[in-house]
């Protein structure tokens, strides 16, 4: 195997003196840094020359140990105390003895309210630039949710108002409540860590973030940048219910619904059930009124069609229209017969004057038809004496019959 660079190997290695120098070599050449935190720990002995505190990262479980002169601790003012933000100027330093980094301080600066609440309205415009406060990406909480996640304080006064006032509301409500510290720099780790497995469960469908009054270093956590990004980017709707109704961290912004009070988010994550019951009466109620008024006005409307002519006597139509049939049957009998009457009448005329014409009343009246037989044989009507000559026959027909002769002589010019 071949050897690294430095010279260390299996069969070379350095002890830990070299190690822990070298480390500290590169630790050393950082050069000063500024820092910012909050105070967990203050050790500042009487007697001793050096004061020891923690500097935690209130977004995350961090922290890191810092050394300065006791002269230099005790002139901080406001007396430093647990959970109080300050920036610190110190230089990196590890201790060989114990393979230890720490931070030794030069300059303690604390955090004034003033100087808080300016990050915070920067980190305000910051989140409110990007969206996060948008109307639009708010959601709705389910009208009777499954399941209620409550992030709050153990014991707290809070934890009480949430709980009696949304069990008053509705007795059945399943409420999962995770304890996590509200306030110091363990506030903002425990609630994201108690977030993160309420938005995970399936059973969990309104998420409520809930914790009573205080000062503004107490609801410092709730206007933290990573807290206020996780619940904007969590799948569940979360209720904020900090504080009293003057006080409005960033997580009222972010939160899909903001409650001024616990006792306010309680009454308004589940609905009353007296109200709902009242309600489903007051629906029942209206619901029968319409149903008797429809019945009854079907009820007047079938009254009406009954009472019409056509269905109050079905038979006096047809009555009505058989009268009519008999009285335009008769009425066109009456026509016919008088029209048949007429054509007998001008018939019988007609004939009368054929007859008077015909030559059946002219023999009547002593005229006869004289006919002989032509060259062929027919029978012609005799018009001249110049178309028979004697011995030519003859049939005269006269008005009961007819008789033949036979021409023995001819007379000519006594007709002219």
């Amino acid at each position: 195997m071949t050897a690294p660079k430095d010279g260390s190997s299996p069969d070379n290695a350095w002890p830990v003196r070299t190690v822990a120098r070298k480390i500290a070599d590169w630790v050393h050449r950082l050069g000063t840094v500024w820092v910012e935190g909050q105070v967990t720990q203050i050790s500042a002995r009487p007697g001793t020359s050096t004061a020891f505190l923690t500097l935690r990262d209130p977004s995350a479980d961090v922290s890191m140990t810092v050394t300065c002169p006791t002269g230099l601790l005790r002139s901080v003012e406001p007396p430093l105390r647990d959970g109080a933000s300050i920036v610190v100027q110190a230089k990196p330093t590890f201790f060989l003895g114990r393979g230890t980094i720490s931070l030794r301080a030069t300059e303690i600066r604390s955090v004034g309210i003033g100087e808080l609440l300016a990050r915070i309205e920067r980190l305000r415009k910051l989140l409110g630039a990007e969206g996060l406060f948008a109307r639009e990406r708010k959601r709705r909480l389910p009208f009777l949710p499954k399941g209620i996640g409550l992030i709050t304080g153990r014991a707290s006064a809070a934890e009480r108002d949430v709980l009696v006032n949304a069990h008053a509301r509705w007795p059945s409500a399943r409420i999962q409540v995770l304890n996590t510290a509200v306030q110091g720099v363990q506030a903002v780790p425990q609630i994201l860590r108690a977030l993160s497995t309420l938005d995970r469960d399936p059973g969990v469908e309104v998420i409520v973030i809930a914790r009573g009054g205080g000062s503004v270093e107490d609801l410092l956590p709730f206007s933290d940048e990573a807290l206020c990004r996780a619940v904007a980017a969590a799948g569940t709707p979360v209720v904020s219910a900090i504080g009293h109704e003057p006080d409005t961290p960033l997580l009222d912004h972010v939160a899909d619904l903001r409650c001024s009070t616990p006792t306010d988010a309680g009454k308004r994550i589940v609905p009353d059930v007296a109200e709902e019951s009242q309600r489903v009466r007051q629906m029942r109620d209206r619901g029968r009124r319409a149903l008797h008024g429809w019945v009854d006005t079907q009820r007047r409307l079938l009254d009406q069609i009954r009472s019409r002519p056509v269905l109050a006597d079905p038979f006096a139509p047809i009555e009505r229209r058989h009268d009519d049939i008999g009285r335009h049957r008769e009425h066109g009998r009456r026509a016919i017969l008088s029209t048949l009457s007429s054509e007998q009448s001008a018939l019988a005329s007609a004939r009368a004057r054929l007859t008077a014409l015909g030559p059946a009343a002219t023999l009547t009246r002593g005229y006869a038809v004289v006919q002989f037989s032509d060259a062929g044989g027919n029978l012609k009507v005799l018009r001249s004496v110049s178309e028979i000559e004697d011995g030519t026959p003859l049939r005269v027909r006269v008005a009961d019959g007819a008789v033949t002769a036979t021409i023995t002589g001819v007379e000519e010019g006594e007709g002219r």
